[in-house]
């Protein structure tokens, strides 16, 4: 057995070869993960679903519990739509997009209820002022997924984990998916992975951003799956007349490094090379706050869509990686006129299909020369280019993705239930006031 000052002595010595290795910065990174992992609870299992939720889908699934009955609706009468998620926090881009989708059926005269899946403590009334503060456009209720989802035409689960809850409530209604993500795809092989890949059996109508998601879950699942387009709020990000003109100087990267399908790791690589190649160009990162990124660089945390659409304005192209769909990050630098290198996969061109977007393969030096190759470009080059790539969005709005929307779940509601005579069913009272069905196909 080795010795506790032997121990100790080679402790020591590594400490000292991680110091020259990777300095101060790489050995405070590795104490943070290892204090991080001395937190986790023992025999924590890490998983967000509880046992009960997983039994209760589970005997849906095996046929114990029967499904619920559709909720009895009638050609031309407004939807009432439940959709369950987890609270938002600000600037959320899936709660975004989610929310654009329940904006435009709230405008094409349905009624949409939120049911918030909340497991840190939160009351239902701070997670209302948030909605309400940050996604202003929408009236649906909000309500705590633990008092239970009133029946509804359509129950929508928005995550792996709510698709648990959607599919174990007795509440009556059509059980839809809103999928975004492979989001297996998110966690290493494990219980997580197969728990999340399971709910695609559950029998759910899929609705998908883009059709590379509906085409996986058809093919690999045999789910039936309608997908809605991806949007680009143009107003906010295509160039401004009212915007002083500045010369485009610089490279923008999205900086997720606590989302893995993201690819930090390879992104900071890619930008150590450009940056030591091409010193003069300003390097802008937003999203999160690195302390030690391994490049000099403008680091801006946390911006909202007005201010991300001025510094798309000012640069010449961003850095933009997915190891799973595309984000919709792309479609708003070209809105923009800033050029984005994406890492070329069949996924983001399926979504992408823009000449404009710079595909490279996902290696540091393919990623750094894509950038280079954008940036010592001639200045007119460099604006006829930003040119094309805002023309080549011009009529990408949100607008078809929440028809596509209504029009799925009119269809899956249709053929779900009985056609009835009589007086429409009872609805929530949100205490706002409801838009009346002035449209349903658009």
């Amino acid at each position: 057995m080795m010795r506790p000052a032997a121990r100790v002595g080679d402790r020591v010595r590594q400490v000292r070869r991680l110091l020259a290795a990777e300095g101060a910065a790489g050995v405070n990174r590795r104490v943070r993960v290892r204090l991080a992992e001395a937190l986790v609870p023992p025999g924590s299992s890490g998983l967000t679903v509880s046992e009960e939720e997983v039994d209760r889908a589970s005997a849906v699934v095996a046929g114990a519990v029967p499904a619920p009955e559709p909720l009895a609706w009638r050609p031309g009468e407004p939807m009432r739509v439940s959709w369950v998620c987890t609270p938002p926090a600000p600037g959320s881009g899936g709660h975004t997009t989610m929310f654009r989708l329940v904006s435009a059926l709230e405008q094409a005269g349905h009624l949409c209820e939120l049911y918030l899946r909340d497991r840190h403590g939160w009351s239902v009334d701070q997670h209302r002022d948030i909605i309400r503060a940050h996604w202003p456009e929408v009236r649906a209720g909000i309500h705590d997924l633990a008092d239970g989802i009133a029946d509804s035409h359509a129950v929508v689960a928005t995550g792996w984990e709510s698709a648990y809850d959607v599919l174990g409530s007795p509440a009556r209604g059509r059980r839809c998916y809103l999928v975004q993500d492979l989001e297996p795809m998110f966690y290493p092989a494990g219980s997580a992975a197969l728990l999340a890949e399971a709910t695609y059996d559950f029998g759910m109508h899929g609705l998908t951003a883009g059709p590379w998601l509906a085409e996986r879950l058809r093919t690999d699942h045999g789910m039936t799956a309608d997908h809605f387009d991806f949007g680009c709020d143009l107003e906010v990000y295509r160039p401004r007349e009212d915007e002083p003109a500045v010369p485009r100087d610089g490279i923008a990267y999205y900086c997720r490094p606590g989302t893995p399908r993201r690819a930090h790791e390879l992104a900071l690589l890619a930008l150590t090379r450009f940056a030591r190649l091409h010193p003069d160009v300003p390097i802008h990162c937003y999203g999160t706050v690195v302390a030690d990124l391994p490049f000099p660089a403008i680091q801006h945390g946390r911006l909202t869509p007005v201010e991300l659409g001025a510094l798309y304005r000012r640069c010449v192209a961003g850095l933009v990686l997915s190891a799973t769909n595309v984000s919709l990050v792309p479609l708003e630098m070209l809105a923009a006129g800033c050029v984005p290198v994406v890492n070329d996969a069949p996924q983001h061109r399926a979504v992408l299909d823009n000449p404009q977007v710079h595909y490279a393969t996902p290696t540091p030096r393919d990623l750094s020369e894509a950038l280079a190759d954008l940036v010592r470009r001639p200045l007119p080059a460099i604006e006829q280019r930003a040119r094309a790539a805002a023309d080549s969005v011009d009529d990408v709005g949100w607008d078809r993705a929440g028809v596509q929307v209504e029009q799925a779940l009119l269809r899956v509601v249709a053929a779900a239930v009985p056609v009835e005579a009589g007086p429409a069913p009872a609805v929530h009272d949100n205490s706002e006031e409801e838009v009346p069905c002035t449209s349903l196909t658009h």
